[in-house]
């Protein structure tokens, strides 16, 4: 399995836009948290959200292909579970059905990220830390409110036994531990 140091040398030759580096670290430390929560394994989880976007730049145009050229960029470098939730976090593209607790989290992580980040971006100072899950919870349910953020997405914490409170709790901590390096 490839260390931390690697992948994310791999994801800033292959990112070149800082916000997207920003959010493959926030969904990183959001998966770590709940790799936490959950007993698994936080190096694994980790590396994950670092690197489920790592083909976003190449793919954009083509998102049917988001998740597939990342399996190309990957092969023999992370393990076969770790491809799978990359793909399985574009499933409406990919075909491959999220079904594992790593899968889901993935896609409810990558998701809630924005919503976090777009609610620190509202505060007087522009930081995760002065962000409640209070506030989390309001923002969820404004729909006029980062639009661009899928809310379905979000509530894949559901199937995997996390309520809303909790699991907004463990992503807004997670960001609050790494809000100074993305510039939150």
């Amino acid at each position: 399995m490839m260390r931390r140091e690697e992948a994310l040398a791999l994801v800033r030759e292959r990112v070149s836009k800082r916000n997207w580096l920003n959010h493959m670290l926030a969904v990183e430390g959001i998966m770590r948290g709940l790799a936490e929560r959950f007993g698994e394994d936080v190096e694994k989880w980790g590396l994950l959200g670092l690197l489920h976007d790592v083909d976003f730049e190449e793919t954009e145009d083509t998102p049917e292909r988001h998740g597939l050229k990342a399996e190309e960029i990957l092969r023999g470098k992370v393990s076969e579970d770790v491809v799978k939730a990359i793909k399985a976090h574009n499933h409406e593209y990919t075909g491959v059905k999220p079904e594992s607790k790593m899968e889901k989290a993935l896609i409810a992580a990558d998701a809630v990220s924005g919503l976090i980040v777009a609610s620190a971006l509202v505060m007087p100072s522009k930081k995760v830390g002065e962000v409640t899950v209070n506030t989390l919870l309001k923002k969820f349910k404004q729909k006029d409110f980062a639009r661009g953020v899928d809310r379905s997405r979000i509530r894949v914490h559901e199937e995997i036994n996390l309520s809303s409170e909790e699991f907004f709790e463990i992503a807004l901590n997670s960001l609050k531990k790494i809000g100074a390096s993305i510039g939150l």
